[in-house]
C-alpha cells in the first residue's frame, strides 16, 4: 500500500487510510501492553518501543517517531502494507452473511507481536478479563523490564525477554497475581530457553501444524492459546483461535445454537471455511460479538434503570 505521511520535525502524521482503527486494533484482544489516553489515543510498548499514538479525524499522529521507526517498526507492526479489501472480499465469498460482520470491525489489523511476549501474555489470559491481563502484563514489565519512558505521566517498561526471566522461580509470578498459571509462565521460559525449536525463528520456518503442536508442548498451551501466539505473532493467518466469545458466535451462525458442539468442532469449521483467511475472520467476528454483547448489558442496564 501507499502510504502518504508528513514528517513536522518530531511527529509522523498519517494520513488515514482504509481499514485502519486504532482503537479497534489496539483494544481487539491481540495484544495487551497499552494504556488508552483518550478516545483513539493510546500508549503501547513493543519489544523496547514506545509509542504515543492518536486517530484524530483524517490523521493518525505518531507522536515522537522517526521516518526510520515508522517504516522499520510500526508499519509491520500494524499490519499497515497488507491490503485488507482484498481479504475481506475472500471472507465474504465464503459467507455473505459476513458483509455486516466486517463493516463493523473493518478498522481492525492484525497485529505482528512480540513471540515470547506473546506467548507469556495468552498463557497468562486463560479465565481472565483483558484489564486483569493488562495489569500482570505491566507488573511483569515493570520488575523485570528496562524503563523506556513516560506518557501522559505513566512510566511504561519493556517486556522481560526470556533471559530476563531465566531465575524467576513460581512463586514470584504467584505474588504477581498469574494464580495456577505459575507454573506454565515457568516452564514456558524453561522451555522456550532450552528448546531451539520453539524459538521465534524456528517455528516460523515449521508450517502451522508443525508449529501448533511444537507450542502445544508447554505446559497450559492448549488450543486456542497456541493458535493466538501463531496469529498474533508468528504471522500465521490460517489460525483460528476459539475462545468463549467465537464459539458463541460460531454455535450461533454455523450449529443452529447446539451449545453441546465442541471448541475443536468449530475450530476445524472456521478453518476449513475461511481457509488462509481464518485469523482476519476471527478477529471480524470477536469484534463484532462481543460489541453486541456490550449493546445487550447496556440495553439491559438502561430497562432496570427505568424500572427503578
Amino acid at each position: 500500500m501507499n502510504l502518504k505521511y508528513i514528517h513536522d520535525g518530531r511527529n509522523l502524521i498519517l494520513e488515514k487510510i482504509k481499514d485502519f482503527d486504532v482503537a479497534q486494533t489496539v483494544e481487539c484482544g491481540q495484544f495487551f501492553h497499552y494504556e488508552k489516553i483518550s478516545d483513539g489515543e493510546y500508549a503501547l510498548v513493543y519489544r523496547k518501543n514506545l509509542l504515543h499514538i492518536k486517530e484524530d479525524k483524517e490523521k493518525i499522529i505518531f507522536y515522537d517517531t522517526t521516518e526510520d521507526e515508522f517504516k522499520n517498526i510500526w508499519t509491520g507492526f500494524f499490519d499497515l502494507n497488507r491490503d485488507y479489501s482484498l481479504i475481506q472480499n475472500k471472507i465474504i465469498k465464503a459467507d455473505i452473511r459476513l458483509k455486516d460482520t466486517i463493516r463493523k470491525g473493518k478498522g481492525i489489523r492484525i497485529i505482528d507481536g512480540d513471540y515470547f511476549e506473546t506467548l507469556m501474555s495468552f498463557i497468562i489470559s486463560q479465565n481472565k478479563q483483558i484489564p486483569h491481563i493488562r495489569k500482570i502484563v505491566f507488573d511483569i514489565s515493570k520488575q523485570y523490564g528496562e524503563f523506556l519512558g513516560n506518557i501522559e505521566g505513566m512510566d511504561f517498561y519493556s517486556y522481560p525477554d526470556v533471559n530476563a526471566l531465566k531465575d524467576v522461580e513460581e512463586e514470584e509470578y504467584v505474588e504477581l497475581k498469574t494464580g495456577f498459571r505459575a507454573k506454565y509462565l515457568r516452564d514456558a521460559v524453561l522451555k522456550v530457553l532450552k528448546d531451539e525449536k520453539l524459538s521465534e525463528d524456528s517455528l516460523k520456518k515449521a508450517g502451522y501444524e508443525n508449529a501448533l503442536n511444537k507450542l502445544m508442548e508447554i505446559k497450559g498451551v492448549g488450543n486456542k492459546v497456541a493458535n493466538c501466539v501463531l496469529l498474533f505473532s508468528l504471522g500465521y493467518t490460517n489460525a483460528f483461535p476459539v475462545d468463549v466469545w467465537i464459539k458463541r458466535i460460531m454455535t450461533d451462525m454455523y450449529f443452529d445454537g447446539n451449545e453441546k458442539v465442541s471448541n475443536e468442532e468449530i475450530y476445524e469449521y472456521g478453518r476449513k471455511l475461511f481457509g488462509e483467511y481464518g485469523g482476519f475472520a476471527q478477529q471480524y467476528l470477536f469484534l463484532y460479538i462481543r460489541e453486541k454483547g456490550k449493546d445487550i448489558r447496556k440495553n439491559k442496564k438502561s430497562r432496570e434503570n427505568k424500572r427503578k
